[in-house]
């Protein structure tokens, strides 16, 4: 198998002039813009983190389309798309400075790991060898930890080419960081093409064995951030199966969504059925779950979900390589985190469609149950890639 750090090595080299200047962009020595095709890549100073500076890059398409992205946590924090009268509009949540994601964010926009969602206990092994994590989210461990790759400084540099920008970030994550075993080398690409796609690619490689689960946690709302629930979002999950969950949002199995009002098959209004009495919507006061899209990872991408708000008309599309989805709706969300808008995010504000292997994983390994391995060997490559890509429904 080809390891793709060397390979995105091999390309960076092809494109040293497109480097050179970049890297003198970020020094500051040249004006903070860099052409492709008719879109552009910025980035201006986002505020600092723990005596750090942190920059936020903005990609921009030759559509208007664009994305911004900082290097504190890898965030996403705007992402602006039109509607279906050609109007752009923020459909993400989060804040206007580093300094208010440091203060307090359930997770908005960032890069979840080294394990992204629940391990039951904070506990999991590898070859008979106990390893115990923080228990951040009573009783399970959650998201990576205390200090999640979420509140990392990641090195960062952008690249612009004819069809697409990008924003390439790295971090090392040492043997031990948060109670996982092994030296964990990232790289994370966020890549806005001119179809109006976002396209974010994981690359990791260790050490010693370890378990790896990387995702993107933006909180999402099609009719704009800071303008109320997402209630009337119509939803559809390519999935006819799911992990039921015990009180402790954690997998009890796989099952059938046959019958029950997480079945989103067909596309169907988000509220229509989140209140209905069934145990595992009541477990996480709304929709809280692992989806079942595929039986292992893919090489390439296929479609996962499709979401649409019917007054703006914006619709997403999201593929991804991944066996499972978390679809969240937003239920903790509780007023205390005041957006970019001036205006409190509240109960289900914003949706999340996380791309993962299962919930819990390292703790089904051997069992048969379907979960795809959380384990990443020496000399092997972890790799992920998700697409989130934006249209308009046109009024009939």
């Amino acid at each position: 198998m080809i390891n793709p750090f060397f390979f995105l090595r091999s390309r960076f080299r092809a494109r040293t002039a497109a480097i050179v200047s970049l890297l003198a962009i970020m020094s500051g020595s040249i004006p903070t813009e860099n052409s492709f095709a008719s879109g552009s890549i910025t980035w201006k100073p986002f505020g600092k983190v723990d005596d750090q500076d942190v920059k936020l890059y903005t990609l921009t398409n030759s559509n208007g389309v664009s994305v911004s992205i900082t290097n504190y946590g890898g965030i996403v924090t705007s992402i602006l798309v039109p509607d279906q009268n050609g109007i752009l509009g923020d459909v993400v949540l989060g804040y206007h400075s580093v300094e208010e994601y440091v203060a307090g964010s359930p997770y908005f926009g960032c890069i979840t790991g080294r394990y992204a969602n629940r391990i039951a206990n904070g506990k999991f092994s590898i070859d008979g060898k106990e390893y115990q994590l923080a228990i951040n989210n009573p009783p399970n461990h959650l998201h990576g930890g205390e200090k999640g790759f979420d509140k990392q400084i990641w090195e960062a540099r952008a690249v612009a080419g004819k069809e697409r920008s990008s924003v390439i970030l790295t971090h090392t994550s040492p043997d031990g960081d948060e109670g996982y075993p092994g030296n964990l080398k990232m790289r994370v690409i966020y890549t806005l093409t001119h179809q109006n796609a976002l396209r974010i690619q994981y690359y990791a490689e260790s050490d010693k064995k370890t378990v790896v689960n990387l995702t993107n946690h933006t909180y999402f709302n099609l009719a704009g951030e800071g303008s109320g629930d997402i209630l009337k979002h119509r939803m559809r999950i390519v999935a006819g199966r799911y992990t039921p969950v015990d009180e402790n949002l954690i997998p009890t199995g796989i099952a059938l969504l046959d019958g029950t009002p997480l079945d989103f098959r067909k596309a169907t209004p988000i509220g229509k059925r989140i209140g209905e009495d069934h145990d595992h919507l009541k477990f996480g006061l709304g929709y809280d779950h692992n989806y079942v899209v595929g039986d292992a990872r893919q090489e390439t991408p296929s479609l996962v979900a499709v979401v649409t708000e019917p007054n703006s008309g914006r619709m997403l599309k999201v593929f991804t390589t991944e066996p499972g989805l978390q679809f969240y709706s937003g239920n903790f969300l509780d007023g205390s985190n005041v957006g970019k808008s001036g205006k409190a995010y509240e109960y289900r504000n914003g949706f999340c469609l996380e791309a993962q292997i299962f919930p819990d994983s390292p703790n089904h390994e051997n069992k048969g149950e379907g979960y795809t391995t959380a384990i990443l060997k020496p000399g092997k490559t972890y790799t992920q890639t998700t697409v989130y890509r934006f249209d308009v429904v046109k009024p009939k």
